[in-house]
Order: structure tokens, then C-alpha cells, then sequence
């Protein structure tokens, strides 16, 4: 008996070690090592210390067009290679495109060499007409499902790398929905301008051929477009220029994009990968001594001269960058373009102000309600209502200490608070079972030590069903929750598997000891 309770005295105080080692570095200085080794201080979230709080929608219907768009290219590039002699390439619908061939002959050789590439398009049909033979090309309904999900998804992770790279701490950038994204950045109270225009910016990056004919170029100026082709702002200058509306290649074939000084202020130095050299290996063969336009979102950064052909997966874009421009630029070319634009639908900043009066209520609420428990539970059950304390406040010790250990490293909100409150009510209400129990046991003439180990025993699994529903209703709101009603979730599910412990085990050692080393004969309950 002795060795049994030496060994569960041993787990109490090594949990209990563990969790001022974890908590420590919220209440007081420590080593740079501590946080990257044990553990860094209690999360706070933006209802806690103010920040930036952005529901986005992704546009999807976009990211179907642009696989249009793609496979309109990628269809173009392969009549090229395999010298299938088609007049135009068009679109149709969002949805679907059409191929203009010369004649019919040519339709088996699109099939076999062309096709293949595009292979998520369905030949809707193929027939004459005057200008040659027609063949149209649909997106095919599970695709378009695809693509979709997919837009969100890269998004998602787009928008994700985007804030790492803003250095903002712990932010949170989580899926609503099929098509929002909730964005929170926790302490961001400045420049909250700059994180919105980077967060939303598309920073699609396309290559396109300059239209060579000056003619063709002034008359577009004047509002003649021809087809195929459109008109582009230029940053920089008074005149838009006329491009071909057909992708070369896009920012997807990416790998790196880095800031340099140039004569005219900064430069973007593009790598890519080797996909993308391939791609920009042919582009530059085959259009040498013509304009390449290097295009963002819809607007021409540079269009220089390719002299050469250019081997390596290198290029530049000039233009007249400040420092920050070209820093901004740079970092979402990094992180990736969005599939698709993104429409701002909520924007609510949390000033820090705000946040400190939470964190004091919220506080003084917590504190208030364990006051009220403890003097309450030594009034009614005296010394064993004292023993209930401990274990609360224990309770409450690792609640925290489980939430900023390295396995979880969850965030305390508003609503957080307010899980612990609501633990801290039914942390308590497992003893109150233990306990009148006990006095029913006592009732019945049993001595202190037997009411004592029925009263265990007879509560144990009442207080575990009730925990585990509790629990089990938790746990979809984890899942599926999001910002408060997540943090409620996980508080209140930590807390109870914490009180769990701390009644059934913590309050009985100390129980145990009493009766074992303190030779307590009486139970004052």
C-alpha cells in the first residue's frame, strides 16, 4: 500500500513540475533555448491582444477559366510541335474552347497528338464549316468539381505562405465552408493596409507575345482590337500595348523570385523550375527578335526584346520598383499566385486596447468564479472541500500547461476564458459526486476508509459518461469550428479530461495520505 501510493504521490508531483516547467515562460523571463526547446508562452488570440480578422471568397469560377486558358495554350503549342495546320484557337463558352483546323484531315492527328495533353476536355464535336473544320472542346463536369475544390486548397496554402513571409506570429488561416477563408493575425496593428493588399493581391503571372505590327498597335489604341489579341495597361507608361491573347507560360512553372538593385531603383530576378526553363526555352526560340510581355495581374510590368534564344529557367522583371514595391512583389511571386481572385467579404480589426480589457474581465472572471468555489466547497464539505480545492487549482495549473505544451500549442481566446470558467464548474461537480457518496456511504455505517473507497468506486463511471458525452459533443465543433467557437471547444475538452484526473486521482492520493501517514480516523466531509 505504502509503495502504491509513494508511485502515485510520484505522478502527481511530476505532472506538476512538468507543468510550472511549460508555464513558466508566461509568468517570467527565460533563456533564449527555452522556447525553441521546452515550451514558449500561452498563445493569445486576436480577442485577446488585438490583431486583423479578414473572411475571404474565392472566386472559383475564375480558376475554371484560367484551366481554360491553359489548355487553350497548351493545345496551340502542340499543333505547333506536331505541325497540325489549324487557323485559330477560341473560346466558346467559360467552360469550353474550340479548334479551328484546315481541313478534316487534319482531326486525327489533333486526337492522337493533342489531345492526350488536354485530356479533362471532352470533344463535344467536330464538323465543317466555311472557315475550315470545327472541333469543340469541353471541361468535363467532374473536372470543373475538381478544379474548384483545388482553387480553395491552393489558396488556402497560398494565402498561408503569404503571412509566414509577413513575419506576423502565430497566425491562423483555416478553411469555411467550400469557398471562405477565415484569416487571423494576431498583434498586427500596423500596415494592416499592406497585409490586406498582399493577402487578396491574385499576383498572376503570365508570359505573352507582344503584337509586332506599330500599325495594328495604334489602331488598337484607338479602339480597332483585332481577334485573338488585347489591349494592356503598361505600368510605367502613357501607351497600353496589344498582345496575343494565347498564355505562353504562367507563374505556376515558378521556383524563386528574389529582389536586386537596378540603375532605374529594383529589379525581380525570376527562377524557374525545370518545367518552366523548358517551356521558356522554346518560347524564346521560337519568338526571338519579338517583345515578350511579362504580365501581373493584367498589367505589362516589362516587355523586353528576346534577342536570343535563353537557356537556364531565367528572367527578369524591370520597371520602376521602390524597395517595398519589389520586396511585396517578390514575396507573393514566392508564395505562389491565387488560383483564383479573392473577394474581401469581412474586415474587422481588433485594437490592442480592446484586447487588454479582455484578457483583464476575462481574468477577473476566472478568478472570481474559483473564489466563490473554493469558499463555497470548505463551507459545505469542510476538510475534504479543502482537499477539492487543491485539485481544482491544480486543475486549472495544467489546463494551460496542456495547451501551450509542443503536442498541442493551442491558442486561449475569449471564449477560452470562458471553457475554463465552465471546467472549473464541472471539475468540481466530479467531487461533489465523490463526495455525497461518501455520505451516503457513511450513512449506512460503512467505516471512513470503506465509504471512502466506495465512494470512489460507485462515482467513477457516472462522472466518466457524463465527461465523455460532454466530450463527444466537443469534438465536431474542433473539427468543424472555427475562431471562438473552436477555442471553447478545445478549452472545454482539455479541461474536462484534466478534471478527470484531478478528481479521481489527485484528490484520492491526497485522501490516501491522510489516512495512511497522517492517521486520520475521522473523514470531515
Amino acid at each position: 500500500m505504502t509503495q502504491n501510493l509513494q508511485l502515485r504521490a510520484g505522478v502527481v508531483l511530476v505532472v506538476l513540475i512538468v507543468s510550472i516547467i511549460l508555464l513558466y515562460p508566461s509568468v517570467g523571463p527565460v533563456p533564449d533555448w527555452w522556447p525553441k526547446r521546452i515550451a514558449n508562452p500561452i498563445r493569445l488570440g486576436l480577442d485577446l491582444q488585438g490583431g486583423l480578422h479578414l473572411i475571404l471568397e474565392v472566386q472559383t469560377e475564375e480558376a475554371v477559366q484560367v484551366t481554360v486558358d491553359q489548355a487553350m495554350a497548351e493545345a496551340s503549342s502542340q499543333m505547333k510541335e506536331a505541325r497540325i495546320r489549324y487557323s485559330n484557337v477560341f473560346r466558346t463558352s467559360p467552360t469550353s474552347f474550340a479548334v479551328l483546323l484546315k481541313d478534316a484531315a487534319q482531326q486525327t492527328l489533333f486526337e492522337t497528338k493533342v489531345m492526350p495533353s488536354i485530356s479533362n476536355f471532352k470533344n463535344v464535336s467536330a464538323s465543317p464549316t466555311k472557315k475550315g473544320f470545327e472541333i469543340k472542346l469541353a471541361l468535363d463536369q467532374k473536372s470543373q468539381e475538381e478544379i474548384r475544390r483545388n482553387s480553395v486548397r491552393q489558396a488556402v496554402d497560398t494565402i498561408r505562405n503569404r503571412v509566414d513571409d509577413l513575419g506576423v506570429a502565430e497566425p491562423d488561416v483555416v478553411l469555411q465552408g467550400t469557398d471562405r477563408i477565415i484569416v487571423q493575425l494576431p498583434g498586427l496593428q500596423e500596415d494592416t493596409n499592406r497585409a490586406i493588399n498582399i493577402i487578396k493581391r491574385t499576383a498572376r503571372l503570365e508570359f505573352k507575345i507582344v503584337v509586332p505590327d506599330n500599325y495594328k498597335q495604334e489602331q488598337a489604341r484607338k479602339g480597332n482590337i483585332p481577334p485573338g489579341t488585347e489591349l494592356l495597361p503598361y505600368v510605367g507608361r502613357d501607351q497600353p500595348l496589344l498582345v496575343y491573347k494565347q498564355i505562353q507560360m504562367t507563374g505556376d512553372v515558378l521556383k524563386d523570385a528574389r529582389v536586386h538593385p537596378s540603375r532605374t531603383g529594383f529589379e525581380i530576378s525570376l527562377k524557374f523550375n525545370s518545367r518552366g526553363a523548358r517551356i521558356f526555352d522554346r518560347v524564346t526560340a521560337e519568338h526571338v527578335h519579338e517583345r515578350l510581355a511579362i504580365i501581373l495581374d493584367n498589367r505589362i510590368q516589362s516587355a523586353p526584346e528576346i534577342k536570343t534564344r535563353i537557356s537556364g529557367g531565367n528572367a527578369v522583371i524591370e520597371g520602376m520598383f521602390t524597395a517595398h514595391e519589389a520586396t511585396d512583389l517578390a514575396l507573393v511571386l514566392r508564395s505562389g499566385s491565387l488560383p483564383a481572385t479573392v473577394k474581401i467579404l469581412e474586415t474587422r480589426s481588433v485594437g490592442p486596447s480592446l484586447g487588454a480589457d479582455s484578457i483583464r474581465l476575462g481574468r477577473n472572471a476566472v478568478i472570481l468564479g474559483l473564489l466563490l468555489v473554493i469558499v463555497g466547497m470548505v463551507i459545505y464539505y469542510k476538510w475534504s472541500g479543502a482537499v477539492a480545492d487543491i485539485a481544482l487549482v491544480m486543475n486549472l495549473l495544467l489546463i494551460f500547461a496542456v495547451m501551450v505544451s509542443p503536442f498541442l500549442r493551442a491558442t486561449l481566446t475569449l471564449p477560452g476564458l470562458a471553457g475554463v470558467a465552465l471546467t472549473m464548474g464541472m471539475a468540481i461537480d466530479a467531487n461533489i459526486l465523490i463526495f455525497e457518496r461518501i455520505r451516503e456511504e457513511l450513512r449506512y455505517g460503512k467505516s471512513p476508509k470503506a465509504a471512502l473507497e466506495l465512494g470512489y468506486a460507485k462515482a467513477f463511471w457516472t462522472i466518466f459518461d457524463s465527461n465523455l458525452t460532454t466530450i463527444l459533443a466537443a469534438l465536431p465543433l474542433i473539427q468543424f469550428g472555427t475562431g471562438p467557437i473552436k477555442g471553447f471547444a478545445i478549452t472545454l475538452t482539455i479541461g474536462l479530461l484534466v478534471s478527470m484526473f484531478t478528481a479521481l486521482f489527485v484528490t484520492r492520493v491526497i485522501f490516501d495520505y491522510a489516512f495512511l501517514n497522517l492517521r486520520m480516523k475521522k473523514l470531515s466531509v
